[in-house]
């Protein structure tokens, strides 16, 4: 078990819900509903929105297990009669985490080439990191080189900033209750679809821990990680 793995992609998991959560509560907001600001949930700090079972537990056994690391937190509520139009800001409120998700790993992507490019350190610990799918704890080990490397550290951090965010965009885009993508899909169905597919709702968690515990995730995730240690590597 690699000790710093798990910790550092703990904080990333961290880092990677909060701008997610912060983001659905900021779009709520200038929308027209000012639930999460009053609550306090439009904020960068971790600890508003710490879940103690699906923040930190589940990404702890996530990253135990060898399977692609993300979390989630306490949902950011809202009140859709402050919406000007509820519907079609429902979407908008539901993208909007993914989208931040989305941001922060392209964000993250682009400083990666810049290292990749200018620090001929980071280009073969890079070239070591991306050999292999599967991230494992002797894969990171002997990644690393021996001693103090900073900017080796930073492309550490950076590539699970671009992962992990990947992770959770790609995890909460997924139609299903109470993920995100439900959120997208109730906007733009008609009515009475919509009303049917909401009673899937109560089973909804059931269903989404059966697709991580079947894999689903990593076959969903596994081709976006391959084409970014291709370009890495």
């Amino acid at each position: 078990m690699n000790v710093l793995s798990i910790a550092l992609q703990l904080f990333v998991v961290l880092f990677a819900i909060t701008i997610h959560e912060a983001a659905h509560g900021w779009a709520a907001y200038r929308l027209g509903d000012p639930t999460a600001h009053n609550l306090g949930r439009i904020s960068l700090n971790p600890i508003v929105h710490i879940d103690p079972i699906f923040t930190i537990l589940v990404p702890v056994l996530l990253a135990l297990t060898g399977l692609p690391v993300f979390g989630m937190a306490k949902p950011v509520p809202f009140n859709p009669h402050n919406l000007r139009n509820p519907r079609r800001d429902n979407i908008w409120i539901s993208l909007a985490g993914p989208a931040a998700n989305g941001l922060a790993a392209l964000g993250a992507f682009l400083l990666l080439l810049v290292l990749k490019f200018t620090v001929p350190g980071v280009n073969r610990f890079l070239a070591v990191l991306c050999r292999t799918f599967f991230k494992s704890p002797e894969i990171l080990r002997a990644a690393l080189p021996k001693g103090f490397f900073p900017f080796e550290g930073l492309a550490l951090v950076l590539y699970f900033v671009v992962l992990i965010n990947i992770y959770l965009a790609v995890f909460n885009l997924i139609p299903v209750p109470p993920l995100d993508g439900s959120g997208i899909l109730m906007g733009v169905l008609p009515d009475r679809l919509a009303d049917r597919y909401e009673r899937l709702r109560p089973y909804g968690f059931f269903i989404v821990m059966a697709l991580v515990l079947m894999g689903g995730l990593t076959m969903i995730v596994a081709p976006i990680e391959i084409f970014i240690d291709v370009i890495l590597g």
